[in-house]
């Protein structure tokens, strides 16, 4: 049995396509294509029907995929199992993350961990994009958003506080609003991405209520959209921990703290696997050290296998 031909076959019907599971095999459409040809050829039997729209099972197809896939499945779980025992803790990690999450204090966290794990190395990009773990061969994602995707474990790490701010100029110009309703006679600086909504979101004393703000700017960076309000665009929505320095240089003030906004979650997922490789996990249990050490994190949901001083009950 050649098994890169039986793992391309289930990629094709997984991926539904030669060209999807070329992409995720990283090989060109034509091989795919050929190997299945062989795969088909060895067997003496057809196992897909081949339309210019859409890919089949065939009968036989259709058995052939629900025992390999199971063979397949159990081999992944064995290849999981070994790197979850193993001593040496090695390999690499493809992680993506948000960019001002990555600025704020992955960098320094990265380095410590590779400096304790020196047969670790990270690929790390810092994107506010949509990202598909499973297809992109994704390793660890962290997002500011829950996910409803049933191919991922996912865990909340910490809220994320935000606040509305403005700089000195801009309130001197416009004046000061005082109640959620006056943010309608302001200009607003909307920060929107794939997970990050425009609008504005308040509690009132009574309800949660929500405001589109006026704008001439949009972005997909809060950085970019606090150094705009800096220079007294209009008001802006950024969490604390970015705001910290213009906030003690009076740069930008904050605005309406009587009426808190909804807090969104930075959260971890990674896809759902029956052994968690030791990779993951001593990176998924630093990653929650280094945020317990930092009075100004509450960690949410903590893992079975990470291992806080003080971890509370589960």
């Amino acid at each position: 049995m050649d098994l890169n031909r039986v793992q391309m076959f289930a990629q094709v019907v997984e991926q539904g396509s030669f060209t999807a599971a070329a992409k995720v095999l990283g090989l060109t459409k034509a091989t795919v294509s050929r190997k299945i040809a062989e795969l088909e050829a060895d067997a003496g039997v057809q196992l897909l029907f081949r339309t210019t729209r859409k890919l089949k099972l065939t009968e036989s197809g259709s058995a052939y995929y629900s025992k390999v896939h199971r063979i397949l499945t159990d081999l992944s779980n064995a290849e999981d199992q070994l790197s979850a025992n193993q001593e040496l803790i090695k390999g690499n990690l493809s992680i993506v993350c948000p960019i001002e999450l990555g600025q704020l204090f992955l960098g320094r966290i990265f380095a410590r961990f590779l400096e304790r794990y020196p047969d670790i190395t990270i690929e790390a990009e810092l994107s506010n994009r949509k990202v598909d773990v499973v297809e992109e061969g994704i390793d660890i994602l962290f997002q500011i958003t829950s996910t409803t995707d049933t191919r991922l474990q996912s865990y909340d790490l910490i809220n994320t506080s935000k606040t509305l701010m403005a700089s000195p100029a801009y309130l001197e110009k416009f004046g000061t609003p005082v109640n959620p309703r006056d943010l309608q006679q302001h200009k607003g600086i909307r920060l929107k991405s794939a997970h990050i909504d425009a609008s504005w979101t308040l509690f009132d004393g009574q309800a949660w209520v929500t405001y589109e703000p006026e704008a001439r700017l949009t972005v997909n960076n809060v950085t970019l959209a606090r150094e705009a309000a800096i220079e007294g665009l209009g008001i802006a929505t950024v969490p604390d921990l970015i705001a910290r320095q213009a906030l003690d240089y009076k740069q930008l003030i904050p605005l309406l703290e009587d009426f808190p906004m909804a807090q969104t979650k930075v959260t971890i997922c990674f896809p759902q696997r029956a052994y968690l490789p030791r990779k993951y996990r001593v990176f998924i249990d630093f990653i929650y050290q280094s945020l317990s050490e930092n009075t100004d994190y509450v960690l949410l949901d903590i893992p079975d296998f990470v291992t806080l001083a003080d971890k509370p009950e589960q």
